[in-house]
């Protein structure tokens, strides 16, 4: 079994990933499992990750442990309060170190960041933005993050200069899952041109928004509108709508999208019909790229 020289460690809501390292700084193990920072208290967090790495912990000795995420939550193992923006991406000189009972665990953990007005706040992004910016130093324009709540952030020299927050991932799971709309849109399928057309009525008229929704349900009573036609639509008027408030940000910039390519891809389409051309980065690495970064920051000023 490999012995770590140091672990990297991604603690979000619902998931946790690690990976161990040996001493010539190479990924030699990951781990995962579905104990996130939504299923634990405080006290349980050091167990989960013995659980999760513990076969790769030595006998005696200590373990640099570096975490990002939700671990640095209020709710979290211990909380890492955040740094304010305008800032680089937060390094081990801002981690929080964590208690742990077991002596072979030494645990940083990174904080997110904050923005005071408009009010908002990042945890977990912050770190990909490092591992963004690690190979892209040079980098002035926006990063949007899609997901549960996506995230579009002003970089200028390496810093984050600002960003904003909106809840479109979650407000279509609610009313997919929970609305009625949900007897609309159950089911698979997609249908592009009914996607395309619904970002363009909601930046266009974003007032008319409520009852367009409901016309989905109506469309689908009165019309038999298929399942794939309603929930691209549904999809549409959502990302119109985040596009339409958040203009600011890519209008007349370069924009990358950094994600998973299925969600990314919605944002890429969405942007090309308002004429930007915006490049696409996989994000799936770039969480340990930016705590590799964290990393080396430190071993660079000692």
């Amino acid at each position: 079994m490999t012995q770590a020289d140091w672990i990297a460690v991604d603690w979000g809501t619902s998931n946790v990933r690690a990976w161990i390292f040996d001493e010539r700084g190479e990924v030699r193990a990951t781990a995962s499992s579905d104990k996130g920072m939504g299923s634990l208290d405080p006290a349980g967090f050091e167990p989960a990750l013995i659980e999760l790495v513990g076969q790769h912990l030595p006998e005696t000795g200590k373990v640099p442990v570096i975490a990002c995420g939700m671990v640095g939550a209020r709710q979290g193992w211990v909380e890492a309060p955040y740094a304010t923006c305008p800032c680089p991406p937060p390094g081990l000189a801002d981690a929080v170190s964590a208690t742990a009972a077991d002596p072979r665990l030494d645990v940083s953990i990174l904080p997110g960041v904050k923005q005071s007005g408009p009010a908002d706040v990042m945890r977990g992004e912050e770190t990909q933005i490092g591992g963004f910016l690690a190979t892209e130093p040079g980098f002035d324009g926006i990063l949007c993050l899609p997901g549960t709540h996506t995230k579009w952030v002003h970089i200028s020299a390496g810093e984050i200069v600002s960003f904003r927050t909106c809840m479109t991932g979650e407000i279509f799971a609610l009313l997919s899952r929970q609305s009625v709309l949900r007897f609309a849109v159950a089911g698979d399928g997609w249908d592009a041109q009914s996607f395309q057309a619904a970002v363009g009525d909601a930046i266009s008229s974003p007032q008319n928004l409520s009852a367009w929704l409901f016309g989905l349900r109506a469309d689908s009573l009165l019309n038999e509108t298929g399942v794939d036609v309603s929930k691209a639509r549904l999809s549409g008027l959502l990302l119109g709508l985040e596009l339409a408030g958040t203009k600011p940000y890519w209008l007349g910039r370069e924009v990358v999208i950094v994600g998973a390519p299925s969600l990314s891809d919605l944002y890429v389409t969405a942007l090309a019909e308002q004429g930007v051309s915006a490049r696409f980065m996989d994000g799936g690495n770039l969480s340990l790229a930016g705590i590799r970064a964290a990393r080396a920051q430190m071993e660079s000023k000692t």
